[in-house]
């Protein structure tokens, strides 16, 4: 385990009752935990909300102490070929549960990584060993699993964390580290996580490091993230014409906080809504942000590519003031 996951293994809760922000999820969990029953899983949503968690916690409530005998967990992305399911999954798969639950859990992690023949494979050892082992798997995109499988699990569809959600857990993280965090860093850490409860968790661990007292400035630095303030600038410099002053603001920013490309066009385009401007401008400068991403994702030149959005946001404004 890397030093950085540290405290997000720590803080994982342990039981469906801890995991926040899916209440309607861990509902229908619970259910199969009462009833010692269930049908093979897949889990679905963005990183960091609670997949992995809420599989673990499932398995702790079924076998209670004998959970880790009853469990095998693998990251698929790393163990992804066809031959990891042959052999390791379908070894553990054909064998008896320990205890008095009728099955154990083959818990698959990040799934949409495995390849297509593996997936193939995986449907015959599901419909095989059905009456003795359950699948869980979880993934960010269910569209990346084959419809086969699909169509033998149960889809979890897990949504984004709520601030609140997010802001709570951090809050109790920091008392039980004796950690001053104020709600401006709260509202930081959201802002690069969006609502990802693990990287949250890590900027508040790396933050931690330097300092007991975690503020705004502190997270972006440590995040190695512009702060909104200054890319709002950047914005508002291209916005007035003065193109020069916009674009070397921005290289300034991108070798300060090390950003590449993609990065920077991720943050802009969402300081794009707070611009005081036009909707139909907000919607053309967004338009074109897309453009510039694609062209960015094919190779091009990234200081090329942002000077055109600058420019095409320069553009705009110049258009507006005739």
């Amino acid at each position: 385990m890397s030093e950085n996951e540290i405290w997000t293994e720590k803080y994982r809760p342990k039981k469906l009752d801890d995991v926040k922000g899916q209440d309607e999820i861990v509902k229908r969990l619970k259910a199969f935990v009462e009833n010692k029953n269930m049908p093979h899983l897949l889990f679905a949503g963005p990183a960091g909300v609670g997949k992995t968690t809420a599989a673990l916690a499932l398995a702790r409530e079924l076998y209670e102490d004998r959970w880790e005998q009853n469990l095998l967990q693998l990251n698929a992305s790393d163990d992804r070929g066809i031959d990891v399911i042959r052999e390791k999954v379908k070894e553990f798969a054909r064998t008896k549960p320990i205890g008095d639950v009728p099955f154990k859990i083959i818990f698959l992690d990040e799934a949409d990584a495995m390849t297509r023949d593996a997936q193939q494979a995986l449907r015959r050892i599901m419909e095989e060993y059905s009456s003795i082992t359950r699948f869980i798997l979880a993934c960010n995109y269910s569209s990346k699993i084959i419809e086969p499988i699909q169509s033998r699990t149960v889809i979890f569809r897990f949504k984004q964390l709520d601030k609140k959600d997010v802001f709570n857990l951090l809050k109790s993280i920091a008392e039980k580290e004796n950690l001053n965090i104020s709600d401006d860093a709260l509202e930081a850490i959201y802002y690069i996580s969006e609502g990802d409860m693990r990287k949250s968790i890590n900027m508040l661990q790396a933050a931690a490091l330097y300092s007991k007292d975690i503020t705004p400035e502190l997270i972006y630095e440590v995040a190695s993230v512009a702060k909104p303030q200054e890319l709002q600038e950047v914005l508002k410099l291209a916005y007035e014409g003065k193109f020069v002053e916009a674009r070397e603001k921005l290289i300034d920013l991108m070798l300060k906080y090390g950003l590449a490309g993609e990065d920077i066009i991720k943050y802009l385009s969402k300081e794009v809504y707070s611009m005081n401007i036009s909707e139909k401008e907000k919607l053309d400068i967004i338009y074109y942000t897309g453009e510039v991403e694609y062209r960015l994702l094919e190779g091009s030149d990234p200081i090329i590519q942002l000077g055109a959005l600058l420019a095409y946001i320069g553009l705009r404004g110049l258009q507006s003031r005739k």
